[in-house]
């Protein structure tokens, strides 16, 4: 008979009961479930034994607290596991309850496996004993270059000497054991955790703390005893990483094809490694063919979630082409496309479209029988089925809107299953889609691969939104709102606000399923990142949902959200009347909105509401009416027009909700309206009253919960380490939710948190975070500095603590402080755009500041097209600016 034995301490309340929830397999595959409750014995102490018959059995098992019959909390993470043998026959089991760690993003796959990655492989062959004790303990922070050893007050523990400490394994990292004889072990046993260096062996620190304490009692004829102890405490400082981003369109290497590729991520994964950095971030990577114009290179316009873009493959990994002539053509081509200052999207891809096709005819046969995309296909069929056949009709009907498609408008699966089968006329076209996905996961794979041999991690990016003209869009309508836009409030990038374009999201639906849909993009990007950027993380407390009917983000509102009643408008002694709802001009105001062309304005477009107000003539009272009118129109009167008309249309104080009719939204950014000019000081003072509680107090408990229902869920369907991105309007339940489920922030230093100061405290910012100096949609370090005179003087002389000349150009020694005083910041991570690390240096950076701008937000016709000046081949070469680099950050102790 084996016997287990679960002993816990847990201080319960009132009516709560322990229970124990295990899963047991034995040797011949054959498994069972078992419930049993736990016995209070005192002092917080709980325990039970369960007997089975002679076997050997693996289990899992979970520890619950159960209040009326109903189970109120469960452990944090995973299960405790434990296997019996044919030695021991009675096991003490003296556990720990799971709590979410403290130190959570150490047990993310960016640690576990490439940062902190062990060699040890399967399970110890360490020796069993009749009576043994086990003693196990999570310790991830504990970096390579350190093992972790056990000492304490009895022989087999060393007695203290630290030339006999018992060194722990590690193979189920970050979890240490180690087994010993407890045969004759004393009663009362006091023991502590140190690190040791795995070179010298030496102990470099102990554990902080008194010291841990653990009785044995009369031990048993053959009873093994294991003690799941509290999690280790490193005594050093925090492990703190700096990183560089780029997107893998920037990329430049001597065998790239006018765009950067996965194959050109070896050589940025080089790079980084020559300097000490640990991680390379980039922008999305999904395929965002649309049209096969140069506006498919906005990045986060993709038409599938899953998709990787076939530009970022490199042709030659591939295969050769056979024919002698096409090999030359297109090494030509490639040759001339690399050597262009910014990239032709255009004329890269259709080179490489040409490509693809001329090689999947060589070698569709002999890929798409292998065993390698066999399996690849079989694991990813559920989306990729969908993404090819989406593919294949966006190009038969030359659109990716699917509801002007002549056929498979709407989705069905077992017609796109037939479409998409072997002996029709499709596959051919259809297969080529399978062909280059399975080579994209193969080259990008092979990237992270070898990341993972440098120690160092790829970082993804997932946007919030989905395309209006994607697969998603098309074969799972119902979890989006594909009638409302989303975009952001007025922020520094866009005093208009964004407008994105992409469908909100149903909530509602998706809650229905546990966020199904959002659990399979996640996972999808752990196949490959290890770290993720959360785009906009605000939209999973809430997204700014903007009508169809505008242009600006100006017109939209929260959602979900909570819009005032009429009551409550008027209780704020804000009495609410139609003129606050509607678009009216005073004839005062009409030269300063049209200026020169204020007469020609307000005969063309506008009616006279009364002797002083204008109103909009109806053809021209939406934001999309005007921008139909005035397409194609590019002189400077139609664009001033156009933007007076757009502003005119947002010249309203409230908004009404689409979806509760009688109540309203207080217009964002309504202060710098001419209708705000118009109230009385009194009725500005209580309409500012009312604003600021709808956008900064109204909602934070709601949005809390909004997220808190959202968030645990997502983030606990991989392992990755959780970024995000919560620039804007920031309500104060986000930080919270931050804190509580330990993702890190982003810092920018030109865009404090606090608004009440300029410029944020570099050495101020909070351990879990990403400090960086500017992001793609941003101007870079130098094109900052030259922005604004005023600003660069004030940041100069007080953040800097400059003297003299303020210099007009950030020169390498101002850059250079910069960059360090980020590194020397409490942040976790600082990560740099590729330029800001470059401006250290004045012959290495770019001449013109303006070339190294990757986006222009306030631009929604942008063009994506930024490249590295430099190959990457001669950056690694260039050992004097490398070793500044890393000399900089090894400085900073990261």
């Amino acid at each position: 008979m084996v016997q287990l034995e679960f002993n816990i301490n847990y201080r319960t309340i009132f009516g709560e009961n322990l229970f124990i929830d295990i899963d047991f397999w034995d040797e011949a595959g054959n498994s069972f479930r078992q419930n049993h409750p736990l016995y209070y014995t005192g002092n917080g102490e709980w325990s039970t034994t369960i007997a089975l018959e002679d076997k050997i059995y693996s289990l899992s098992y979970r520890y619950t607290i159960v209040q009326n019959s109903a189970t109120t909390h469960r452990e944090w993470g995973g299960p405790h596991l434990l296997t019996t043998n044919d030695i021991n026959n009675y096991y003490r089991i003296c556990d720990r309850w799971q709590n979410q760690p403290a130190d959570l993003p150490f047990l993310s796959s960016a640690f576990t496996k490439a940062l902190f990655a062990r060699n040890e492989k399967g399970k110890p062959s360490a020796k069993r004993f009749k009576q043994s004790i086990t003693f196990r303990v999570d310790a991830p922070t504990v970096a390579p270059e350190f093992a972790l050893v056990l000492l304490g007050s009895d022989p087999v523990l060393g007695n203290w000497n630290p030339a006999k400490a018992v060194k722990l394994n590690c193979f189920d990292f970050p979890s240490w054991e180690i087994t010993l004889n407890s045969a004759n072990i004393q009663p009362d046993v006091e023991f502590k955790f140190a690190l040791t260096d795995v070179k010298t062996s030496q102990i470099i620190a102990w554990e902080p703390g008194l010291n841990r304490r653990f009785f044995v009692r009369e031990v048993y004829g053959r009873e093994s005893i294991v003690v799941n102890c509290q999690p280790f405490e490193s005594p050093l400082p925090k492990w703190k990483g700096a990183g560089v981003a780029i997107p893998v369109f920037s990329l430049r290497t001597y065998e790239s094809f006018g765009i950067g590729d996965f194959n050109d991520l070896h050589k940025a994964i080089d790079w980084a490694a020559a300097t000490g950095q640990k991680v390379i971030q980039i922008l999305p990577i999904n395929d965002t063919t649309m049209n096969h114009t140069w506006q498919d290179s906005y990045p986060y316009n993709a038409n599938s979630i899953f998709a990787l873009h076939p530009v970022y493959l490199n042709p030659y990994r591939i295969g050769s082409l056979k024919n002698a002539k096409d090999r030359n053509r297109f090494e030509l081509l490639r040759e001339k496309l690399n050597m262009l200052k910014e990239i032709d999207y255009e004329k890269v891809t259709e080179v490489k479209w040409n490509y693809f096709r001329l090689i999947f005819e060589q070698e569709k046969e002999t890929t798409l029988h292998s065993d390698g995309f066999l399996s690849f296909f079989e694991a990813n069929k559920q989306w990729l089925i969908a993404y090819s056949a989406f593919s294949y009709l966006r190009d038969k009907y030359k659109t990716p809107d699917f509801t002007l498609w002549q056929s498979h408008q709407v989705y069905n699966s077992k017609e796109i299953e037939r479409l998409c089968a072997t002996d029709s006329p499709a596959y051919p076209d259809i297969s080529l889609y399978y062909f280059l996905q399975y080579h994209l996961h193969v080259q990008l794979l092979d990237a992270v691969r070898y990341a993972h041999s440098k120690r160092i991690i790829l970082k993804g990016d997932i946007p919030i939104g989905i395309s209006p003209t994607s697969v998603e869009a098309w074969t799972e309508p119902h979890y989006f709102n594909l009638n409302g836009q989303a975009g952001a409030p007025p922020d520094d990038f866009s005093v208009n606000g964004q407008n994105w374009g992409f469908p909100t999201y149903n909530w509602e639906n998706m809650e229905k399923d546990n966020y199904s849909w959002w659990k399979r993009r996640f996972t999808k990007m752990a196949d490959y990142f290890d770290a993720y950027r959360i785009d906009h993380v605000l939209g999973f407390f809430r997204i700014w949902e903007i009508p169809q009917h505008a242009v600006h983000g100006l017109l939209g509102h929260f959602s979900p959200a909570m819009p005032y009643t009429v009551e409550e408008i008027n209780g704020y002694g804000f009495y609410l009347d139609e003129n606050h709802l509607a678009p009216h001009i005073h004839q005062d105001y009409l030269h300063e909105l049209f200026g020169d062309y204020a007469i020609e304005a307000s005969s063309l477009y506008l009616l006279r509401r009364n002797a002083c107000e204008y109103v909009l003539k109806p053809e021209y009272d939406t934001q999309k009416k005007v921008q139909a009118c005035f397409s194609g129109k590019t002189d400077l009167k139609s664009i001033s027009l156009r933007d007076a008309l757009y502003a005119l249309i947002s010249e309203v104080l409230f908004l009404e909700d689409p979806r509760e009719k009688g109540k309203y939204h207080p217009r964002i950014s309504a202060q710098f309206t001419f209708k705000y000019r118009q109230l009385s000081d009194s009725q500005k003072h209580i309409f500012n009253r009312l604003y600021d509680d709808f956008f900064y107090h109204r909602h934070n408990d709601y949005w809390y919960n909004q997220a808190m229902k959202k968030l645990p869920v997502l983030l606990s369907a991989t392992s990755m380490l959780v970024c995000a991105e919560d620039l804007g309007m920031i309500p104060a339940c986000v930080p919270k939710v931050m804190e509580e489920l330990q993702m890190l922030s982003l810092e920018i230093q030109r865009m404090p948190k606090d608004t009440h100061v300029e410029f944020a405290q570099t050495d101020c910012y909070p351990y879990l975070s990403v400090a960086t100096t500017s992001t793609h949609d941003m101007t870079t370090l130098r094109g900052w500095w030259e922005e604004d005179m005023e600003k660069r003087e004030r940041y100069y002389y007080r953040v800097l603590h400059g003297h003299g000349h303020c210099p007009v150009f950030a020169e390498p020694h101002l850059c250079e402080q910069i960059v360090q005083n980020h590194l020397h910041s409490p942040s976790m991570l600082v990560i740099l755009p590729l330029q800001d690390w470059l401006s250290v240096d004045g012959h290495v950076r770019r001449q013109e500041t303006d070339e190294e701008r990757i986006n222009i937000p306030a631009n929604p016709r942008h063009y994506w097209r930024y490249r590295m000046h430099i190959y990457l081949e001669d950056l690694l070469a260039n050992h004097s600016l490398n070793h500044r680099i890393h000399t900089i950050i090894k400085d900073s102790s990261r």
